[in-house]
């Protein structure tokens, strides 16, 4: 007879290569039952030293919604980050800008679209901060809103890259995301954005990112937690208890 490869109970059950002392069954349960009540803490980037730095105005806006919301907001200056490997990473701006990012619950990452790319000064900012330090992984299962401005017509790089840079480093990135076009008319002299389509969609993004990180944040460890990881741990743990034997 015939086996049906549509139908996966026709599929051989056996799973040889697979750890059983590491296989985990995902579990509702193993959900926290109870909510943190501090404020979420966000962290914001941007990605440009001009004296009138649009992604420095857009994340301020990010700011003022998120505080509204009932967010504790730290905005990082990269004036006087030196370029990654440039310096130890010992230099206080590298240091500060690491323990705002363990701080953080959550960021939001906003950059110039630059030659078809996001700045030098938003990458630098982002390759200083390692996968880990020590046991402390600074930006894994944290909620990552990504954005970008333009001098010219809507387009969708930054973002793009953006997101592929949060996705590496294990964040949770929103669906939602920002690109404001020609962002020089979006603002009066004040710094302030102007009423529009631009506008809305931010305070959008900004709401997705509140509500991503409520639901989250007390639960990131359980949803960034890999089967691989603990197959890895549990190996690295037999050898050195099989060389302390010898």
């Amino acid at each position: 007879m015939n086996r049906d490869d549509t139908n996966p109970l026709d599929l051989d059950s056996e799973l040889p290569n697979l750890d059983e002392a590491q296989f985990q069954l995902p579990d509702s349960d193993q959900f926290s039952g109870s909510f943190s009540t501090h404020k979420p803490r966000f962290l914001l980037l941007y990605g440009s030293l001009r004296e009138r730095s649009f992604s420095r105005l857009v994340v301020e806006e990010c700011a003022r919604l998120l505080t509204r919301m009932g967010g504790e907001v730290k905005i990082f200056n990269p004036s006087g980050l030196p370029l990654p490997d440039g310096e130890d990473d010992q230099n206080a701006k590298v240091q500060e800008l690491r323990e705002l990012v363990i701080w953080s619950e959550g960021q939001v990452w906003c950059s110039p679209e630059r030659h078809g790319s996001m700045t030098g000064i938003m990458k630098s900012q982002i390759d200083w901060i390692p996968l880990s330090l020590g046991a402390v992984r600074p930006t894994q299962g944290k909620t990552l809103a990504v954005m970008q401005v333009e001098g010219g017509s809507q387009s969708f790089n930054v973002v793009n890259q953006l997101r592929v840079l949060g996705r590496w480093m294990r964040m949770i990135t929103i669906p939602n995301q920002s690109s404001v076009a020609k962002a020089f008319l979006e603002f009066d002299e004040h710094g302030r954005m102007k009423p529009s389509g631009y506008y809305n969609r931010i305070v959008d993004v900004m709401e997705e990112l509140m509500k991503f990180t409520l639901l989250t944040r007390d639960n990131s460890d359980y949803l960034v937690d890999r089967y691989s990881e603990r197959v890895e741990t549990a190996e690295q743990l037999m050898q050195r208890v099989n060389q302390n034997s010898l």
